[in-house]
């Protein structure tokens, strides 16, 4: 048993209140664990009488609390490695493409061609070029699903590909499947309700009503290739990538899974959007050229450029991987997520929510700031994301953070929102795998208030063993991973 995310909260909450407490009375509560290992109960002893005292905690919930830790320590926790990767991205439609171009500082950012742009002052975006679901899917599957979902399923398709794990037959009640979305198909909701003024109400598509649900591109994972398993979505806006991998790992720690395709998947290239973010005035306008619009850290950035694409990973629990001689890239090593409860668009201005989402996720992974050596960023190129992150990066890592490498895949991707975390968490385990790390783009007019190493000459050869993913989401959603060498 490991300690779930609930009772490690529990574990704090008690370890603070323990500290404020006469020594007399930390005594007698701890003299309570041999008690708790045999399986005694609590009722009527000493220590549920000063529990009793105690607001808002009950005898219950700190027997399974202190019970959790015990157990914890008694047995290792399960390793969590990657043992395959897919991805498709506006720089490629699988994982390699996308890697070499990134690599190579191409942007894969120009002008809108999924609809009409013209109207709006953002005439670009980061869309993934000359798509073909039938590539995964039968024609008539294909056009029954949003595009996210077609998406993520030719990503998931990749990944096991990638794993040499099967495609075509079920992979069993062991298997589970976690993704990432913002808003799932919006486009099936856009189109429905404009054909049901033109056409009338009852002349929609049949399962128009469910085919754009967020947890759709999950179900179509599930469904293809047979994983009955958990079945999770998770819906934080632009953490959610980053948050479902977490959320995978945890299934492996606990047990319930020995495989999870977990990952990230958008597709938000329309109407509703542009004028949303338009009106925000959060989107880029430097249209020409559009590649030199995505502009993290620099200057004379303007606003994040919309992207969308999916990424999946095969996670595994070590022993199950090693057993079928899976190939393994990297190990998670650790993560986190932790909420600003600050505003709905604009982060806390010190960052504090990011800051607890990295000092959380390396105190999971039991690795020390200085052993960090590389960070993929949020990276948005807004104004505030960019200064606000530097300076969380800087309150956590102190003096090291200017040893570290930071770079921002967003440059060359744009904004995936859902997905972003997920294609970024890809980049990161390419740079721990071969020790090297793709270039921030566009970083031509440095920002006194962004004076990190963020990598603006090119591709970079450098030993990468422990690397942070970093994504910060409207709403204040942070979520954050440790990436680091496999080490048998």
């Amino acid at each position: 048993m490991t300690v779930d995310a609930l009772t490690r909260t529990r574990i704090t909450m008690l370890s603070e209140r323990l500290m404020r407490m006469p020594e007399t009375t930390r005594e007698l509560l701890f003299q309570t664990l041999d008690a708790l290992r045999h399986g005694e109960d609590l009722a009527g002893t000493a220590t549920e009488a000063v529990l009793s005292g105690m607001r808002n905690l009950s005898s219950e919930a700190f027997e399974r609390a202190l019970d959790a830790l015990c157990t914890d320590r008694d047995a290792p926790r399960r390793r969590v490695v990657i043992t395959g990767m897919g991805a498709i991205t506006p720089v490629g439609h699988d994982v390699e493409e996308s890697w070499e171009h990134l690599l190579a500082g191409q942007s894969g950012i120009d002008y809108v061609t999924l609809f009409d742009a013209s109207p709006y002052p953002t005439r670009i975006a980061a869309e993934v070029k000359d798509w073909d679901p039938t590539r995964y899917l039968p024609r008539k599957e294909a056009r029954r699903m949003a595009r996210c979902s077609q998406m993520a399923l030719g990503a998931a398709h990749q990944a096991l590909d990638d794993a040499g794990l099967p495609t075509g037959e079920d992979l069993g009640e062991r298997a589970a499947v976690v993704i990432g979305t913002g808003l799932g198909g919006f486009e099936i909701y856009q189109d429905t309700l404009m054909e049901s003024f033109k056409r009338g109400a009852f002349r929609v598509r049949p399962m128009a009503a469910v085919g754009g649900l967020p947890n759709m591109p999950a179900f179509h994972i599930s469904q293809r290739f047979g994983a009955q398993g958990p079945l999770n979505t998770v819906v934080t806006a632009c953490a959610a990538g980053t948050q479902a991998i977490g959320e995978g790992v945890e299934l492996i720690r606990s047990g319930a899974a020995d495989i999870v395709l977990a990952g990230g998947v958008e597709a938000l290239i329309g109407h509703m959007f542009f004028a949303g973010f338009t009106s925000m005035k959060a989107i880029s306008t430097s249209n020409d050229p559009p590649q030199k619009a995505s502009r993290p850290f620099d200057r004379t950035r303007d606003g994040f450029v919309i992207g969308e694409g999916a990424a999946v990973f095969v996670l595994e629990e070590l022993e199950h991987a090693l057993a079928r001689g899976a190939r393994i890239y990297a190990e998670v090593l650790g993560h986190s997520a932790s909420a600003d409860a600050f505003h709905v668009a604009a982060p806390e201005p010190e960052g504090r929510g990011a800051q607890r989402a990295m000092r959380w996720a390396l105190l999971d992974a039991g690795v020390e700031p200085d052993e960090v050596d590389y960070i993929n960023a949020h990276g948005t190129s807004t104004p505030l994301n960019d200064k606000t992150e530097t300076y969380a990066i800087k309150q956590v890592f102190g003096e090291h953070a200017y040893e570290l490498a930071v770079n921002s895949t967003k440059s060359m991707i744009g904004h995936a929102f859902g997905g972003a975390g997920a294609i970024e968490a890809i980049a990161v385990t390419k740079s721990v795998q071969e020790d090297r790390l793709h270039p921030t783009i566009n970083l031509e007019h440095p920002d006194p208030e962004c004076d990190l190493d963020y990598v603006p000459e090119g591709a970079r050869e450098t030993e990468v063993n422990v690397a942070l993913s970093n994504s910060f989401g409207l709403g204040g959603q942070n979520a954050c991973l440790v990436i680091g060498k496999f080490r048998n």
